[in-house]
Protein backbone atom coordinates (compact mmCIF):
# COMPACT_ATOMS: atom_id res chain seq x y z
CA UNK A 1 0.00 0.00 0.00
CA UNK A 2 1.05 3.69 -0.01
CA UNK A 3 2.61 4.69 2.70
CA UNK A 4 3.80 8.31 4.32
CA UNK A 5 7.25 7.26 3.86
CA UNK A 6 7.12 6.11 0.22
CA UNK A 7 4.89 8.84 -1.15
CA UNK A 8 7.56 11.79 0.26
CA UNK A 9 10.53 9.74 -0.71
CA UNK A 10 8.36 10.05 -4.38
CA UNK A 11 7.48 13.85 -3.73
CA UNK A 12 11.46 14.10 -2.80
CA UNK A 13 12.33 12.16 -6.03
CA UNK A 14 10.55 14.86 -7.83
CA UNK A 15 10.24 18.11 -5.89
CA UNK A 16 12.62 20.00 -8.28
CA UNK A 17 10.77 19.45 -11.68
CA UNK A 18 7.69 20.52 -9.73
CA UNK A 19 6.08 23.26 -9.06
CA UNK A 20 5.38 24.11 -5.35
CA UNK A 21 1.06 22.90 -4.88
CA UNK A 22 1.65 20.14 -6.92
CA UNK A 23 1.78 17.08 -4.65
CA UNK A 24 -1.09 17.15 -1.77
CA UNK A 25 -2.04 15.23 0.82
CA UNK A 26 -4.42 12.92 1.48
CA UNK A 27 -4.16 11.94 4.82
CA UNK A 28 -0.50 11.05 5.63
CA UNK A 29 0.62 10.29 1.95
CA UNK A 30 1.51 13.01 -0.56
CA UNK A 31 -0.44 12.54 -3.46
CA UNK A 32 0.76 13.80 -6.92
CA UNK A 33 -2.34 16.53 -8.13
CA UNK A 34 -2.17 15.08 -11.30
CA UNK A 35 -3.58 11.50 -11.89
CA UNK A 36 -4.16 8.71 -14.57
CA UNK A 37 -7.42 7.54 -15.10
CA UNK A 38 -8.05 4.28 -16.76
CA UNK A 39 -11.45 4.24 -18.34
CA UNK A 40 -10.35 5.09 -22.02
CA UNK A 41 -9.63 2.34 -24.78
CA UNK A 42 -11.50 -0.71 -26.14
CA UNK A 43 -11.22 -4.03 -24.28
CA UNK A 44 -8.57 -5.66 -26.68
CA UNK A 45 -4.98 -6.53 -26.12
CA UNK A 46 -3.26 -3.67 -27.99
CA UNK A 47 -5.03 -1.45 -25.54
CA UNK A 48 -4.10 -3.23 -22.73
CA UNK A 49 -0.38 -3.10 -23.86
CA UNK A 50 -0.30 0.86 -24.36
CA UNK A 51 -2.28 1.27 -20.93
CA UNK A 52 0.66 -0.57 -19.45
CA UNK A 53 2.98 1.38 -20.58
CA UNK A 54 1.11 4.64 -19.94
CA UNK A 55 0.89 3.49 -16.30
CA UNK A 56 4.40 3.25 -16.28
CA UNK A 57 5.36 6.24 -18.20
CA UNK A 58 2.94 8.07 -15.38
CA UNK A 59 5.08 6.87 -12.59
CA UNK A 60 7.73 7.31 -13.80
CA UNK A 61 7.06 11.21 -14.80
CA UNK A 62 5.88 12.32 -11.06
CA UNK A 63 2.28 10.82 -11.04
CA UNK A 64 1.84 8.45 -8.49
CA UNK A 65 -2.23 8.46 -8.39
CA UNK A 66 -3.67 5.74 -10.37
CA UNK A 67 -7.27 5.70 -10.45
CA UNK A 68 -9.46 2.42 -11.99
CA UNK A 69 -12.73 0.59 -11.62
CA UNK A 70 -13.55 -2.99 -11.32
CA UNK A 71 -15.61 -2.30 -14.33
CA UNK A 72 -13.35 -0.24 -16.90
CA UNK A 73 -12.54 -2.05 -20.16
CA UNK A 74 -14.47 -5.03 -18.86
CA UNK A 75 -12.03 -5.82 -15.39
CA UNK A 76 -8.96 -5.15 -17.93
CA UNK A 77 -8.30 -1.55 -16.58
CA UNK A 78 -7.80 -3.07 -13.01
CA UNK A 79 -5.30 -6.36 -14.45
CA UNK A 80 -3.23 -3.86 -16.17
CA UNK A 81 -2.35 -1.31 -13.75
CA UNK A 82 -1.95 -4.31 -11.25
CA UNK A 83 0.70 -5.52 -13.22
CA UNK A 84 2.73 -2.09 -14.17
CA UNK A 85 2.54 -1.41 -10.80
CA UNK A 86 4.28 -4.68 -9.70
CA UNK A 87 6.57 -4.09 -12.65
CA UNK A 88 7.29 -0.76 -12.30
CA UNK A 89 10.56 0.54 -10.45
CA UNK A 90 9.10 2.52 -8.73
CA UNK A 91 7.98 1.39 -5.58
CA UNK A 92 4.75 -0.01 -4.70
CA UNK A 93 4.56 1.77 -1.45
CA UNK A 94 5.10 5.35 -3.59
CA UNK A 95 1.83 4.59 -5.66
CA UNK A 96 -1.57 6.03 -4.58
CA UNK A 97 -4.18 3.25 -6.31
CA UNK A 98 -7.90 4.39 -6.21
CA UNK A 99 -10.26 1.50 -7.91
CA UNK A 100 -14.40 1.40 -7.49
CA UNK A 101 -17.21 -1.11 -7.24
CA UNK A 102 -20.84 -0.49 -8.24
CA UNK A 103 -21.20 -1.34 -12.11
CA UNK A 104 -21.85 -5.41 -12.41
CA UNK A 105 -18.31 -6.07 -14.47
CA UNK A 106 -17.81 -8.07 -17.92
CA UNK A 107 -14.82 -10.36 -18.04
CA UNK A 108 -12.47 -9.34 -20.59
CA UNK A 109 -15.10 -9.12 -23.72
CA UNK A 110 -18.92 -8.05 -23.32
CA UNK A 111 -20.97 -11.23 -23.53
CA UNK A 112 -23.34 -12.04 -26.77
CA UNK A 113 -26.09 -11.28 -23.99
CA UNK A 114 -25.41 -9.38 -20.95
CA UNK A 115 -28.82 -10.20 -18.75
CA UNK A 116 -28.04 -14.06 -18.90
CA UNK A 117 -24.12 -13.11 -17.89
CA UNK A 118 -25.76 -11.18 -15.04
CA UNK A 119 -28.07 -13.49 -14.11
CA UNK A 120 -25.57 -16.42 -14.58
CA UNK A 121 -22.52 -15.11 -13.57
CA UNK A 122 -23.74 -12.27 -10.41
CA UNK A 123 -27.27 -13.20 -9.82
CA UNK A 124 -27.30 -17.17 -9.41
CA UNK A 125 -24.19 -17.48 -7.30
CA UNK A 126 -25.60 -15.12 -5.09
CA UNK A 127 -23.02 -12.36 -5.29
CA UNK A 128 -26.22 -9.86 -5.80
CA UNK A 129 -29.98 -10.01 -5.37
CA UNK A 130 -31.64 -8.96 -8.55
CA UNK A 131 -33.69 -7.04 -6.10
CA UNK A 132 -30.93 -4.82 -5.84
CA UNK A 133 -30.28 -4.32 -9.13
CA UNK A 134 -30.27 -0.78 -10.83
CA UNK A 135 -30.96 -1.26 -14.78
CA UNK A 136 -30.16 -4.53 -14.54
CA UNK A 137 -26.11 -3.93 -14.01
CA UNK A 138 -25.65 -1.42 -10.65
CA UNK A 139 -25.48 -2.56 -7.26
CA UNK A 140 -24.68 -0.58 -4.03
CA UNK A 141 -25.66 -3.62 -1.69
CA UNK A 142 -23.18 -4.44 0.93
CA UNK A 143 -22.54 -8.05 -0.14
CA UNK A 144 -21.87 -7.13 -3.71
CA UNK A 145 -19.51 -4.39 -3.27
CA UNK A 146 -17.28 -6.82 -0.70
CA UNK A 147 -17.43 -9.07 -3.46
CA UNK A 148 -16.09 -6.84 -6.02
CA UNK A 149 -13.48 -5.98 -3.31
CA UNK A 150 -12.35 -9.24 -3.60
CA UNK A 151 -12.61 -9.24 -7.13
CA UNK A 152 -10.28 -6.09 -7.27
CA UNK A 153 -7.82 -7.22 -5.27
CA UNK A 154 -7.76 -10.50 -7.05
CA UNK A 155 -7.80 -8.09 -10.39
CA UNK A 156 -5.03 -5.93 -9.30
CA UNK A 157 -2.22 -8.55 -7.24
CA UNK A 158 -2.25 -6.03 -4.68
CA UNK A 159 -2.51 -6.67 -1.16
CA UNK A 160 -3.85 -3.01 -0.31
CA UNK A 161 -6.48 -0.61 -1.76
CA UNK A 162 -5.07 2.73 -0.86
CA UNK A 163 -8.62 4.09 -1.92
CA UNK A 164 -12.16 2.35 -2.54
CA UNK A 165 -15.04 3.90 -3.54
CA UNK A 166 -18.65 3.33 -3.78
CA UNK A 167 -19.02 3.96 -8.22
CA UNK A 168 -22.32 6.55 -8.65
CA UNK A 169 -24.93 5.55 -5.96
CA UNK A 170 -26.81 8.16 -7.80
CA UNK A 171 -27.65 5.28 -10.14
CA UNK A 172 -30.09 3.46 -7.60
CA UNK A 173 -32.17 6.35 -7.32
CA UNK A 174 -33.72 5.63 -10.94
CA UNK A 175 -35.07 1.82 -8.87
CA UNK A 176 -35.68 3.24 -5.21
CA UNK A 177 -36.11 6.45 -2.81
CA UNK A 178 -33.19 8.46 -1.33
CA UNK A 179 -33.86 6.98 2.04
CA UNK A 180 -33.35 3.45 1.15
CA UNK A 181 -30.12 4.63 -0.94
CA UNK A 182 -28.98 6.29 2.04
CA UNK A 183 -29.77 3.29 4.21
CA UNK A 184 -27.67 0.62 1.51
CA UNK A 185 -25.03 3.67 1.64
CA UNK A 186 -24.86 3.10 5.59
CA UNK A 187 -24.82 -0.61 5.46
CA UNK A 188 -21.83 -0.74 3.10
CA UNK A 189 -19.92 1.57 5.02
CA UNK A 190 -20.24 -0.83 7.80
CA UNK A 191 -18.80 -3.61 5.82
CA UNK A 192 -15.88 -0.91 3.82
CA UNK A 193 -15.57 -0.05 7.84
CA UNK A 194 -14.29 -3.72 8.26
CA UNK A 195 -12.41 -4.04 5.07
CA UNK A 196 -10.14 -1.10 6.69
CA UNK A 197 -9.84 -2.80 10.00
CA UNK A 198 -9.02 -6.55 7.89
CA UNK A 199 -6.26 -4.47 5.70
CA UNK A 200 -7.46 -4.53 2.59
CA UNK A 201 -8.79 -1.20 1.91
CA UNK A 202 -7.07 2.00 3.50
CA UNK A 203 -9.92 4.36 3.09
CA UNK A 204 -12.89 4.41 0.84
CA UNK A 205 -15.22 7.36 -0.62
CA UNK A 206 -18.02 7.73 -3.08
CA UNK A 207 -17.18 8.66 -6.96
CA UNK A 208 -19.79 10.12 -8.49
CA UNK A 209 -21.27 12.16 -11.80
CA UNK A 210 -24.18 13.89 -11.40
CA UNK A 211 -25.54 13.16 -7.10
CA UNK A 212 -22.70 16.15 -5.56
CA UNK A 213 -23.54 18.69 -8.56
CA UNK A 214 -26.71 19.22 -9.04
CA UNK A 215 -29.27 20.87 -7.39
CA UNK A 216 -30.70 19.65 -4.71
CA UNK A 217 -34.49 19.15 -6.34
CA UNK A 218 -32.63 16.98 -9.24
CA UNK A 219 -33.91 13.08 -9.20
CA UNK A 220 -29.93 12.77 -8.93
CA UNK A 221 -29.24 14.60 -5.71
CA UNK A 222 -27.41 13.22 -2.89
CA UNK A 223 -26.79 14.97 0.23
CA UNK A 224 -22.81 14.66 1.15
CA UNK A 225 -23.66 16.07 5.06
CA UNK A 226 -25.81 12.79 5.30
CA UNK A 227 -23.45 10.40 3.24
CA UNK A 228 -20.54 11.49 6.01
CA UNK A 229 -23.45 10.97 8.84
CA UNK A 230 -23.94 7.55 6.82
CA UNK A 231 -20.20 7.44 7.20
CA UNK A 232 -19.79 8.09 11.10
CA UNK A 233 -22.47 6.14 12.06
CA UNK A 234 -21.39 2.67 10.19
CA UNK A 235 -17.92 3.45 11.88
CA UNK A 236 -19.58 3.46 15.33
CA UNK A 237 -21.54 0.42 14.24
CA UNK A 238 -18.34 -1.46 13.67
CA UNK A 239 -16.28 -0.04 16.63
CA UNK A 240 -14.31 2.15 14.79
CA UNK A 241 -13.25 5.37 16.80
CA UNK A 242 -13.80 7.54 13.52
CA UNK A 243 -15.17 7.37 9.96
CA UNK A 244 -12.76 6.38 7.25
CA UNK A 245 -14.68 7.88 4.47
CA UNK A 246 -12.10 9.91 3.02
CA UNK A 247 -12.95 11.33 -0.61
CA UNK A 248 -15.27 12.08 -3.26
CA UNK A 249 -15.03 12.18 -7.24
CA UNK A 250 -16.62 14.59 -9.05
CA UNK A 251 -16.52 15.80 -12.74
CA UNK A 252 -15.08 19.39 -12.91
CA UNK A 253 -13.27 20.78 -16.08
CA UNK A 254 -13.64 24.21 -17.43
CA UNK A 255 -16.69 23.33 -19.72
CA UNK A 256 -18.67 21.37 -16.51
CA UNK A 257 -17.84 23.91 -13.36
CA UNK A 258 -21.02 22.68 -11.49
CA UNK A 259 -19.07 21.20 -8.28
CA UNK A 260 -17.92 24.83 -7.71
CA UNK A 261 -20.86 26.76 -9.61
CA UNK A 262 -24.16 24.80 -7.99
CA UNK A 263 -24.89 25.72 -4.13
CA UNK A 264 -26.23 22.16 -3.71
CA UNK A 265 -24.91 21.14 -0.07
CA UNK A 266 -26.81 23.17 2.87
CA UNK A 267 -23.35 23.87 4.69
CA UNK A 268 -23.64 25.39 8.35
CA UNK A 269 -23.82 29.26 7.10
CA UNK A 270 -26.12 28.01 4.24
CA UNK A 271 -26.10 26.50 0.59
CA UNK A 272 -22.06 25.75 -0.64
CA UNK A 273 -20.58 23.99 -3.73
CA UNK A 274 -19.83 20.55 -3.56
CA UNK A 275 -16.09 21.97 -3.07
CA UNK A 276 -16.34 24.03 -0.69
CA UNK A 277 -18.54 21.67 1.20
CA UNK A 278 -16.29 18.95 0.66
CA UNK A 279 -13.49 20.96 1.63
CA UNK A 280 -14.12 22.34 4.89
CA UNK A 281 -15.30 18.49 5.70
CA UNK A 282 -11.68 17.69 5.65
CA UNK A 283 -12.37 15.38 2.24
CA UNK A 284 -10.52 14.93 -0.29
CA UNK A 285 -11.59 15.41 -4.15
CA UNK A 286 -10.37 14.03 -7.10
CA UNK A 287 -11.92 15.48 -9.98
CA UNK A 288 -12.85 13.01 -12.84
CA UNK A 289 -13.35 14.28 -16.91
CA UNK A 290 -10.85 16.95 -16.01
CA UNK A 291 -10.08 17.17 -19.58
CA UNK A 292 -13.69 17.45 -20.45
CA UNK A 293 -13.12 13.74 -22.39
CA UNK A 294 -11.05 15.52 -24.37
CA UNK A 295 -13.00 18.23 -26.02
CA UNK A 296 -10.80 20.86 -24.40
CA UNK A 297 -7.35 19.47 -26.21
CA UNK A 298 -9.34 21.34 -29.55
CA UNK A 299 -9.09 24.74 -27.37
CA UNK A 300 -9.88 26.62 -24.26
CA UNK A 301 -11.94 29.24 -23.87
CA UNK A 302 -10.01 32.29 -24.59
CA UNK A 303 -10.94 34.29 -21.74
CA UNK A 304 -9.98 31.49 -19.24
CA UNK A 305 -7.24 30.15 -21.24
CA UNK A 306 -5.26 33.31 -21.27
CA UNK A 307 -5.31 33.15 -17.37
CA UNK A 308 -3.29 29.37 -17.43
CA UNK A 309 -0.25 28.28 -17.28
CA UNK A 310 0.72 25.40 -19.18
CA UNK A 311 2.76 24.84 -22.75
CA UNK A 312 -0.45 23.01 -23.96
CA UNK A 313 -3.85 22.95 -23.78
CA UNK A 314 -4.34 19.86 -21.83
CA UNK A 315 -1.62 21.13 -19.31
CA UNK A 316 -3.71 24.61 -19.16
CA UNK A 317 -6.67 22.40 -18.29
CA UNK A 318 -5.28 20.44 -16.13
CA UNK A 319 -4.22 23.67 -14.21
CA UNK A 320 -7.76 24.66 -14.24
CA UNK A 321 -9.05 21.98 -12.57
CA UNK A 322 -6.27 21.47 -9.99
CA UNK A 323 -6.96 25.27 -9.10
CA UNK A 324 -10.64 24.76 -7.93
CA UNK A 325 -11.03 25.08 -3.90
CA UNK A 326 -10.14 21.53 -2.02
CA UNK A 327 -9.25 19.36 -5.04
CA UNK A 328 -6.44 17.09 -4.26
CA UNK A 329 -5.94 15.77 -7.97
CA UNK A 330 -7.16 15.79 -10.86
CA UNK A 331 -7.45 13.10 -12.95
CA UNK A 332 -6.79 12.74 -17.02
CA UNK A 333 -7.53 9.35 -18.92
CA UNK A 334 -5.29 8.18 -21.28
CA UNK A 335 -3.28 4.89 -22.94
CA UNK A 336 -0.60 6.97 -24.66
CA UNK A 337 2.80 7.03 -22.55
CA UNK A 338 3.68 10.24 -24.56
CA UNK A 339 0.40 12.26 -23.36
CA UNK A 340 0.92 11.04 -19.84
CA UNK A 341 4.01 12.55 -19.77
CA UNK A 342 2.72 15.23 -21.33
CA UNK A 343 -0.21 15.95 -18.39
CA UNK A 344 2.71 15.45 -16.12
CA UNK A 345 4.15 18.17 -17.30
CA UNK A 346 1.31 20.36 -16.08
CA UNK A 347 2.93 20.24 -12.39
CA UNK A 348 5.95 22.32 -13.67
CA UNK A 349 3.47 25.31 -13.52
CA UNK A 350 1.68 26.84 -10.39
CA UNK A 351 -1.79 26.71 -11.04
CA UNK A 352 -4.63 29.83 -10.32
CA UNK A 353 -4.37 31.04 -7.09
CA UNK A 354 -7.83 31.61 -4.96
CA UNK A 355 -8.52 34.67 -6.04
CA UNK A 356 -7.54 34.53 -10.16
CA UNK A 357 -9.84 31.14 -9.87
CA UNK A 358 -12.69 33.13 -8.86
CA UNK A 359 -12.21 35.58 -10.78
CA UNK A 360 -12.66 33.08 -14.17
CA UNK A 361 -16.44 33.43 -12.62
CA UNK A 362 -16.99 36.67 -12.50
Amino acid sequence: MATADGTFDYKERFGEETARTYFRRVGDRAVSSVGLGTYLGDPTDAVDDALYETVQAALESGVNVLDTAVNYRHQRSERVVGRAVRDSDVDRDAAFVATKGGFVPFDGERPENPAQYVQREFVDRGLVDADDLAAGSHSIAPGFVDAMVDRSLENLGLDTIDLYYVHNPETQLDERPAGEVYDQLEATFERLEERVAAGDIVHYGVATWDAFRVARDHERFLDLGEVISRARSAAKTVGNTATHLRAIQVPFNVYMADAFTVESQEGPDGPQSVLWYAHEAGLSVFTSASLAQGEVLSGVPEDVDAKLSGDTPAQRSLNFARSAPGVTSSLAGTTSPEHARENARAGEFEPLGADAFDAVFE
